[in-house]
Parts: structure tokens; C-alpha cells; sequence
């Protein structure tokens, strides 16, 4: 019998979906989705302006950028976060309390990179890389708080208030970060971003505690085994042989064109194209999330109105052709209504992905395993694109046939991450009678 995923279903009505939205939990996964969003730009892309503007190339950008690996390692650690207390923090509970020694380790993090600043290369790689650790426990924690936090069928809800407080983050850490950095230092600009970590340390501090119940064993064998094997041996008894391998595969595949786009190369490329941080920060990083947050509300909708098989069909689609725009952005040097339309369509479709492989990833998981499974899985989606990403300097380089990068270099790049898709687009077909979902004929 075909595994069924459970938590969704397709016959959900518009009104439960806006109900949802108006939960209580919603509000505080908005703020949480903040500080989540706040340090990903920067150790990534706004990171990467600061580091041309010292003189590094575009493939020392990418490759210093990718810090942002450790996101896509973060299961590595997870087990920990399922069940290791602190005893001076016991009365926030066990996922508030992560959750504050995550915030203030981001905000400590940034402001280090602010004192030290690039010209110390090891020491300002050191705090670049404690700054995105603790970035990505605190994506755990957040992930693990929002599926304890509702029932199954709020998660797309959910999923959609935290992806808005993630794009008005990017907003900041991205639009608003580089238009500072237009008038002002840079570190100063990286102290400014680190005050802005106390909206999601206060409400980590005002937040319920989920009522999920963890069991703790008491012998440390007993907790490796519970925290560490239990969770991989628990999906591949509910997916067995060949769906649990094809379902691995699809989750590493299937946001690969969207993800090789992160990190370091966009900005550099928007610079090559013509424009300024200023218009930069404005256009990808202001317009831009505002886009994105009506994609992953249309996403949200989508998932709770037609389901989620169709929404993931269209969402993979729209999200590797978005790619193609940029190929049309570096055929018009500095045009802003150019730029204007290939980040409304880009970002529109990102948006969208977003939110429905959220919803995907969440209909994965075994609630008895819920931070280890869930970073896991959200590791896989990533690991691929970051990999491309950190490479994606070298490919530039290597495409332009020059010692610098190029436009054409540029545009074989986003062609290749746009047809990377393909493997992803067959093993769904494939999966698609094999894996039933709750309330769709699987078809």
C-alpha cells in the first residue's frame, strides 16, 4: 500500500484558510520568521556587496558566502535542540530556550562582523560562520515551534505569516542594509542590523510554550538513539525501498534552481548589470519582498484551496522559468523597468515555492521526531542550490571564456540553473501515484 501523507487536504474551504491566518499562533510566527530572515543576507548576499567593495573577486565572493551552507547542514545538530535542556532557562520551556541563546548568538555574531570587518580575513570568516550556525539553529527552532505550535491543517497558514516576517527581514537586512550602506560604513550598517534582533528575543520571551510533550531518556545511548537513529530509520519504515529513495532525491531537486541563485552571486551580477546598491536594495530587497509575500500568501491559499499536488506542480514550474528573466536583465544594461519586471517575476514565483515546499516538507514529518526530521528535510532542499551556489563564481567565470565575469557568462549560468529542474519534474511524475495525499485521488 502506497504511504499517505497526512495533514492536508485538498477539500479545505477558503474561510478555514483565512481562520487560520487569524490565530494567534500566526502573529508570533510573523515576528519569528523576522529574526529567522535577519541573518541570512548577511552572511550571503548583502555580505558579498561589502566584499567586492574590499577588492574580492567573484569567485572569492561566492566561495566566502557560503556560509550559508551550514543552513543546509543545520540536521546535523538538530537532535540536540529535540532534547537538550538548560537548566537556567527550564521556565521558558525546551524550544523558547534554544530559541533565546540562538537570538543572542546571531546579535552577538553581527556585531562582531561589525568590529572586526573584512580586512581581518580569519577572524571575520570565524564570526561570519558562528554568525550563520547560530542562524540556522534558530531556523530550527523556529520550524520545530511552528509545527507543535497548530494542528496539521494551519501549517500552510503558518507557513505563509512566518515567510512574511522572512521577506520584511530580507527587506531590512537586504533593501534597507544597502541603502545605508550608500551613506554610511558598512560596519555600522551591520551594528544597526544587530539591533534589530530584539523584535524576535521579545517575542520568544512573551511567546506560549508548545504543549508538545518530549520524552527524555536517561541514558546517553538511549538519547542518541531516540534523537539521532529513531527519526532516519522512522521515514524509511513509513517510505519504504524505492519511494523513500525517490522521495529523498525529489527533496533534494526539487527548489534547486531557486536555491542556486542565493548566496553570493546575485548582487554582484545586479552591480555588473548597471545598478547601485541604492537601486539595488529598492528593487530586489524592498519591491522584491513585497512580491514575494503575495506569492507565498497566493501559496497558502493555493495549498489549502486546490491542494498540494497541483500547487507544487505549478510552483517547481513557474520557479525555474522565473530564472530566465535574468537572461533578459543582462541583455539591458541599467534598465530599471527591466529590472523592475524580472524581480516581479521571479520573486512572485519564489514567493509561491516557498510556502507550498513548506507545506510539503511539514506533511513529511513525524510529529514524535518534529526538529531532526524537519531540518533534515529542509537541509536536503537546500544542500544542492548551495553547493551550485557556492560554485556558481567558478561557472560564471568558466562560461564567460574571460579572466572576469561577463554578461554571457552570466546568462549560461541562469539558463543551466533553469533546465536543472528537469530531474526534479520526472521523479515527481514518479511519485506521484506512489504517494497519495490526504484528501487528493493522487492522480
Amino acid at each position: 500500500m502506497a504511504p499517505v501523507v497526512p495533514g492536508f487536504r485538498g477539500s479545505q474551504r477558503w474561510h478555514e484558510a483565512w481562520r487560520n491566518l487569524a490565530q494567534p499562533s500566526a502573529l508570533t510566527l510573523l515576528f519569528l520568521g523576522f529574526g529567522s530572515g535577519m541573518p541570512f543576507l548577511l552572511v550571503s548576499g548583502t555580505l558579498a556587496l561589502w566584499l567586492e567593495e574590499t577588492g574580492y573577486s567573484i569567485d572569492e565572493i561566492t566561495i566566502l558566502s557560503g556560509a550559508v551552507m551550514l543552513y543546509s547542514l543545520k540536521f546535523l545538530w538538530a537532535p540536540l535542540v529535540d532534547h537538550v535542556r538548560f537548566p537556567l532557562l527550564r521556565e521558558l520551556g525546551l524550544r523558547r530556550s534554544w530559541l533565546l541563546l540562538a537570538q543572542v548568538a546571531v546579535t552577538a555574531g553581527l556585531l562582531g562582523m561589525a568590529a572586526v570587518a573584512p580586512g581581518a580575513t580569519a577572524v571575520f570568516v570565524a564570526l561570519t560562520l558562528f554568525t550563520a550556525f547560530a542562524g540556522a539553529t534558530q531556523d530550527i527552532l523556529v520550524d520545530a515551534y511552528r509545527i507543535e505550535i497548530a494542528p496539521p491543517e494551519a501549517q500552510a497558514s503558518l507557513a505563509a505569516t512566518y515567510i512574511l516576517g522572512y521577506r520584511v527581514a530580507i527587506m531590512v537586512s537586504g533593501g534597507l542594509a544597502l541603502i545605508m550602506a550608500d551613506s554610511m560604513g558598512w560596519p555600522l550598517v551591520y551594528a544597526s542590523m544587530a539591533a534589530f534582533m530584539l523584535v524576535p528575543t521579545i517575542t520568544t520571551l512573551l511567546a506560549p510554550e508548545p504543549q508538545t510533550a518530549h520524552a527524555q531518556q536517561q541514558g546517553w545511548l538511549e538519547r542518541l538513539r531516540e534523537g539521532v537513529v529513531d527519526p532516519f530509520v522512522d521515514f524509511f519504515v513509513r517510505y519504504k525501498g524505492w519511494i523513500g529513495i525517490g522521495l529523498i532525491a525529489f527533496v533534494l531537486l526539487f527548489k534547486i534552481s531557486d536555491q542556486a541563485l542565493s548566496g553570493g552571486l546575485i548582487n554582484p551580477f545586479y552591480r555588473a548589470a548597471g545598478f547601485s546598491n541604492s537601486e539595488i536594495g529598492q528593487v530586489s530587497n524592498i519591491y522584491g519582498v513585497w512580491v514575494a509575500v503575495a506569492g507565498a500568501f497566493v501559496g497558502g491559499v493555493m495549498v489549502a484551496r486546490f491542494g498540494l499536488k497541483p500547487s507544487l506542480w505549478a510552483a517547481m514550474i513557474l520557479g525555474a522559468i522565473s530564472n530566465l528573466m535574468y537572461v533578459m536583465l543582462a541583455q539591458t544594461h541599467g534598465n530599471l523597468f527591466a529590472f523592475y519586471l524580472a524581480i516581479l517575476v521571479e520573486n512572485l514565483s519564489g514567493g509561491l515555492l516557498g510556502t507550498v515546499a513548506v507545506a510539503y516538507l511539514s506533511a513529511l514529518v513525524n510529529r514524535n521526531f518534529t526538529a531532526t526530521q524537519y531540518a533534515l528535510f529542509s537541509s536536503l532542499v537546500t544542500l544542492p542550490g548551495k553547493v551550485l551556489g557556492m560554485a556558481s563564481g567558478t561557472l560564471v567565470l568558466l562560461f564567460s571564456a574571460a579572466p572576469a565575469a561577463t554578461m554571457a557568462g552570466y546568462s549560461y549560468y541562469f539558463i543551466f540553473t533553469t533546465l536543472a529542474i528537469l530531474p526534479a519534474l520526472a521523479l515527481f511524475a514518479w511519485l506521484g501515484p506512489r504517494v497519495h495525499l490526504e484528501g487528493e485521488s493522487g492522480k
